[in-house]
């Protein structure tokens, strides 16, 4: 039935349900009753029974108990899990049910005439709902839990929230509500019963002391009760770093050592200061505060290993200062104001640092020295001197460095550094000389020397070329008719300033005069207005060119001036033969190039015929035998390998056995043509004649065949005769050979043949040990 409210009741089961309620007017109320009559089915879950689990039962009021009415069952799990008695209605489960798989079923049943199948009810919905027990335990959403918590937190610091999940209905009883606490952390930390937030629980907790911490939580249903089902997780917390612990020196005295000759900007020493922070909390500065050598050092701190580098900022010298004294400071870089309390977060320690003496060498005043010197200065004169200082109080020596000087132009006192040459100098052959100077006390420093020779007017100007023109017969009066300069190997300080003059001998009676341009050159001019090769055909004008410097230098060049005939406009007819052929003559360039061609060409002839005597064959078998016994030839450009009748070594046995009927078969055979018939040579005493005779006869005999083909063709004529008296020529032998051979003259080709001369000059005996 459907519930009642208080003070309801039914009376009966089927029809109208009487109301014991009255109303307005004191009628008692009627209503209809319901053609069904049940109850909300309830059934339990994982039910372990061996009979099947009773539901419930359907019940018409049509049903008379006649068997006519049938009970149809019809929604989720009908006729699977639920399965109903057709005639009594009774509903029964099959299977066992979990609620936590499906909370309740949505089922319809009607009834039905069992032989006419109509409805006798209208269809009805009604639910079967599954009763939770407590099957399920709690389970955590994480396993295990990771956490992070400051060290030094104080009591209560919330570190992290832990979950757990039961399964169950959290409706119907307990089975689903969940009680945390914790097995395993304390007294370290504790847990919220109900959240699950766990929190620490000890103040002072030291990283440095304890870092990491386990603490298992427990979760358990049934509000914790006895009987309750639990589960349990881990959780790893770590308490993380601040910043507790000032940096510390692990001394208060450092000492270094390090030599004077160490580069600036080199590491004198490393320390450290300690810190049991980590991190950035760990991160430190340092700072030198106080020195007995101003801007000598600083420090640096290095971020990856957190160490002050000391570093060098001007140069050590052991002779001036040999001990150096710092104050230095160390102090974190981020301070929590927390912990103030535990500072200062500072430290000090005193540096040491100790130069050590090192064997320096001679420094040299200059980088370099330029030293000049005239050319025409007498040997031994001093053009300069070198001058290095010993920073260990040594005296130093001074040697010239002869792969810089090979001719050994000059030399140095070896006491005060004065350089001075050996030899004269020329500046036209060589203006600047480059040596080295070596200042020596156990160390071996150089300075580059350069010696600069300076001019002396001691060359005389000359042409610049070799001058040589021509003049028109029908030239003017005061013409230009050439140009020249002047060269002088000697290189005054202020340049070079020619003058050009005729020669004072051919003043008087000058055919040409000599005009002083002024810049260097000179003009050379007529002096009449037509010249005859007929009274003169070359004229030599002697010039007279001098220098402006002191002394004067002058020299006398030849100019050559012929005469030519000319066309109006001035440009050159004819010569005399002399003139034509110096004009019209081949210049060097052009003869060295007709030269060349024809050594090409003559080349190219001789390997042609090098090449044509190449194609004669050479004998396969290089023998001291008489090759008339044994002739093997693999070269026959015949037939192939069935052409035996090429080459009949019989003939050469006996030259009268020869077969007149018998053919090449290298050639193509002509019946027009018949056999020549060759003569009988008459015997000879000569072993060899025979066969020269017969190797001639049949040379005539190919030369005039008219039935040789007209492509090459083998035809052997070749006959070695004994072996050559000489022997063998080879060059291998020779290292047999037992001749002396005097090696002596290789001491007199000088030092550079020393060593050949002590292998090979030495005596017999030397060279048998």
């Amino acid at each position: 039935h459907r519930p009642l409210r208080s003070g309801q009741k039914t009376e009966g089961c089927g029809g109208v349900v009487m109301d014991r309620r009255k109303d307005a007017n004191g009628v008692p109320l009627r209503r209809s009753k319901r053609g069904w009559m049940w109850n909300q089915f309830f059934l339990l879950e994982e039910y372990t029974g061996t009979d099947l689990q009773y539901v419930g039962k359907l019940h018409s009021d049509s049903d008379r108990g006649d068997g006519s009415v049938k009970y149809v069952l019809t929604g989720e799990g009908a006729g699977t899990l639920f399965k109903i008695d057709e005639k009594s209605g009774d509903i029964h489960a099959t299977k066992r049910l979990d609620r936590e798989e499906k909370a309740f079923y949505i089922l319809h049943a009607k009834a039905v005439n069992r032989f006419t199948n109509e409805a006798l009810e209208g269809e009805s919905e009604f639910i079967i709902k599954i009763h939770d027990i407590n099957d399920n335990e709690p389970r955590f959403t994480k396993d295990p839990y990771m956490a992070r918590v400051p060290e030094m937190s104080d009591i209560g610091t919330s570190v992290i929230q832990v979950t757990a999940i039961d399964a169950d209905d959290a409706t119907y009883g307990n089975s689903a509500k969940v009680v945390y606490s914790i097995l395993e952390g304390q007294p370290y930390f504790s847990v919220d019963p109900e959240t699950g937030l766990i929190k620490t629980a000890l103040p002072g907790m030291d990283r440095e002391v304890k870092e990491n911490y386990q603490v298992v939580i427990q979760a358990k249903d049934m509000a914790g009760q006895m009987g309750g089902l639990s589960g349990t997780t881990t959780v790893s917390i770590t308490l993380s770093d601040v910043n507790d612990n000032p940096p510390r020196f692990t001394k208060t005295l450092y000492e270094f050592r390090v030599p004077e000759s160490i580069e600036l900007g080199s590491a004198v020493g490393v320390i450290r200061a300690m810190d049991a922070d980590i991190g950035q909390n760990a991160e430190m500065d340092y700072r030198i505060i106080g020195s007995d050598g101003p801007g000598m050092f600083e420090i640096t701190t290095n971020r990856s290993t957190q160490e002050g580098v000391i570093l060098l900022r001007k140069p050590l010298d052991y002779e001036r200062k040999r001990q150096y004294s710092l104050r230095v400071q160390v102090e974190n870089v981020h301070i929590n104001p927390r912990f103030y309390s535990k500072g200062p977060f500072r430290d000090e320690a005193t540096i040491k640092i100790i130069v050590e003496d090192v064997d320096e060498p001679p420094v040299f005043e200059r980088a370099s020295y330029v030293m000049e010197v005239k050319e025409d200065a007498p040997k031994n004169t001093a053009i300069g001197s070198v001058s290095a200082s010993d920073p260990d109080d040594k005296t130093a020596s001074y040697t010239i460095d002869r792969r810089t000087d090979m001719d050994r132009v000059f030399n140095i006192h070896a006491g005060n550094g004065s350089v001075f040459i050996l030899r004269e100098l020329d500046r036209e052959e060589n203006a600047w000389h480059n040596i080295t100077v070596i200042a020596t006390d156990s160390m071996l420093p150089r300075v580059p020397v350069y010696v600069r020779v300076l001019d002396v007017n001691d060359n005389p100007p000359t042409f610049a070329n070799n001058y040589e023109t021509f003049v028109c017969e029908n030239a003017k009066a005061n013409q230009v008719i050439r140009t020249v300069g002047a060269t002088d190997p000697d290189a005054p300080l202020g340049g070079h300033r020619f003058f050009f003059s005729l020669a004072q001998e051919a003043a008087g009676k000058a055919n040409f005069s000599v005009r002083d341009n002024k810049n260097n050159t000179a003009s050379i001019l007529t002096r009449r207005n037509s010249y005859s090769t007929l009274q003169k055909s070359v004229y030599h004008v002697p010039v007279v060119i001098s220098d402006g410097e002191f002394p004067m230098q002058s020299s006398t060049n030849t100019l050559t001036i012929r005469v030519c005939t000319c066309d109006r406009e001035g440009n050159m007819k004819a010569c005399n033969a002399e003139a034509l052929t110096a004009r019209a003559g081949l210049s060097t360039g052009a003869l060295v190039a007709i030269l060349l061609c024809v050594i090409i060409l003559l080349m190219i002839v001789v390997l042609f015929a090098a090449l044509r005597r190449q194609r004669k064959k050479e004998p396969l078998i290089i023998s001291k035998e008489d090759v008339r016994d044994n002739v093997v030839s693999y070269n026959d450009e015949g037939g192939g390998e069935e052409d035996t009748q090429a080459f009949d070594i019989g003939t050469l046995r006996n030259p009268e056995a020869i077969e007149d009927s018998k053919q090449r078969r290298d050639i193509v055979p002509e019946a027009f043509y018949p056999p020549i018939r060759r003569p009988v040579l008459p015997p000879t005493r000569d072993n060899n004649g025979d066969v020269r005779d017969f190797i001639n006869q049949r040379l005539q005999d190919n030369d005039s065949d008219p039935t040789a083909p007209p492509y090459d063709s083998l035809a052997t004529y070749a006959y070695e005769g004994n072996g050559s008296v000489a022997e063998s020529l080879s060059s291998l032998e020779s290292v047999t050979t037992e001749s002396d051979q005097d090696y002596n003259y290789l001491s007199e080709w000088g030092p550079r043949f020393k060593k050949l001369a002590d292998l090979y000059g030495g005596d017999d005996s030397d060279r048998d040990s």
